[in-house]
């Protein structure tokens, strides 16, 4: 979670600077500008000052001071002459206990410290790649514009796609300036999911006083040596499930401070296919031959479905989507969906049968289950067939002829000898 860079300074980031406008009420106005932020991993070298001036192009300049070097990511610096750009916004920040029953041991003094007594900032920040997601708290003396990093929290996966069952692992972690008169205070972590209006506490864990809230969810868990030895505080999930998909929110506390990070988890499960009658039964020419695909198992809601007829020369005949029924929603909260096709030789020039195949397109990938369609007995016959009749025939008579002569033959032979017997 930690880019160690000591000693080193960092490519300029360009930020929007947001804050509420002067005099707004509920719905206040924003103001948004221009920012340059200079990074520098060492609070005691004046490289980046030295090497980089004030750009008239920008509202405020920034020297930021990052020991973790999280803001030196290479997410965070596109090559040069890349169109994609990070997302960068940083805002003022008020410093004040938080009400949360996990976090009212880190601030049991009923008194702010004079710490607190300077300009605080936060900043988001996420990456160009999609492999990085930052929030940084930064306190700067007052009325200067030279903040240090106290307090990282990051996400290096923040997009996460999972099937049904497997363990998921949400990342965050974060990283907290020892330095700092905040820092040996403890800490608290918290998970919240939010999907679609719906949100609810998945854990929240007191570091100071090493326990769990009480609305820990079953299932899910921190690796508590991980969390205090390198502040690694991903959250497991044992077996991902279709009520698992949605926003996580994971948010660490120190006395007086917080950030946090979103991480998106979705659960796509792929449709298992099958086809009924299986096998089918022998048909007759012109009769009417139904063939139903149901797709089960599959999340998120969204299917396709095809239907394929390939001959017994290889040639493929499209059969359209079928008729399609609704929906069904299982116990697992998993969909399920049926689709029908009628196969009538006399609309369509299914020849001799062949493989009818059902196709079903998802998120998940693309299933196929096919089955063999075989037609027989007598049907219209067709030109080739007329030809191949006419030359039966044509060898047939061809034959009885030869017939013919070797007979007739034969018995004009016989007489003629008949005759010379009677003569003599």
């Amino acid at each position: 979670f930690i880019f160690l860079i000591y000693g080193a300074s960092c490519p300029v980031l360009e930020c929007w600077f947001v804050q509420e406008k002067p005099g707004g009420g509920f719905h206040a106005a924003m103001s948004q500008e221009k920012s340059l932020l200079y990074i520098n991993t060492d609070p005691d070298s004046e490289e980046t000052r030295s090497k980089q001036g004030p750009s008239t192009d920008h509202d405020k300049v920034y020297y930021i001071t990052d020991p973790a070097a999280t803001l030196c990511s290479s997410s965070l610096h596109p090559p040069e002459g890349s169109v994609q750009k990070p997302q960068c916004e940083i805002n003022p920040f008020m410093p004040q206990p938080s009400t949360v029953q996990w976090t009212v041991p880190l601030t049991v003094s009923a008194y702010s410290p004079l710490y607190l007594q300077a300009d605080w900032y936060t900043a988001a920040l996420q990456g160009f790649d999609g492999q990085l997601r930052l929030s940084n708290v930064m306190r700067a003396p007052t009325a200067t514009k030279e903040p240090k990093v106290l307090l990282s929290v990051s996400s290096r996966t923040f997009m996460i796609r999972s099937r049904l069952g497997e363990p998921v692992v949400l990342d965050c972690g974060f990283w907290v300036d020892a330095s700092s008169p905040l820092s040996g205070s403890g800490f608290a972590v918290e998970w919240r999911y939010q999907f679609r209006g719906d949100g609810r506490l998945v854990l929240a864990y007191d570091g100071k006083t090493d326990r769990f809230a009480e609305t820990q969810e079953e299932g899910a868990g921190l690796d508590f040596t991980a969390l205090h030895e390198t502040g690694n505080a991903s959250l497991i999930l044992q077996e991902a499930q279709v009520r698992h998909s949605g926003t996580y929110i994971c948010t660490v506390y120190l006395p007086y401070l917080l950030a946090q990070v979103a991480v998106e988890l979705e659960i796509v499960e792929p449709p298992s296919l099958s086809i009924f009658p299986s096998p089918l039964p022998l048909s007759m020419p012109g009769q009417v031959v139904t063939v139903q695909c149901e797709a089960s198992g599959f999340y998120p809601l969204s299917l396709e479905f095809r239907w394929v007829l390939t001959g017994p020369d290889g040639r493929v005949s499209p059969l359209g989507q079928g008729s399609v029924t609704g929906h069904r929603q299982g116990p697992d909260s998993t969909y399920s969906q049926t689709s029908r096709v009628e196969l009538d030789s006399a609309k369509l020039d299914l020849g001799r049968g062949g493989e009818v195949t059902c196709v079903a397109v998802h998120r998940g990938g693309t299933r196929r289950a096919s089955v063999t369609l075989n037609i027989t007995g007598v049907s219209a016959p067709s030109i080739e067939d007329y030809m191949a009749m006419v030359a039966v025939a044509l060898g047939i008579y061809g034959l009885i002829k030869v017939v013919s002569w070797t007979f007739s033959s034969g018995s004009d032979v016989a007489n003629t000898q008949e005759k010379v017997i009677t003569l003599s």
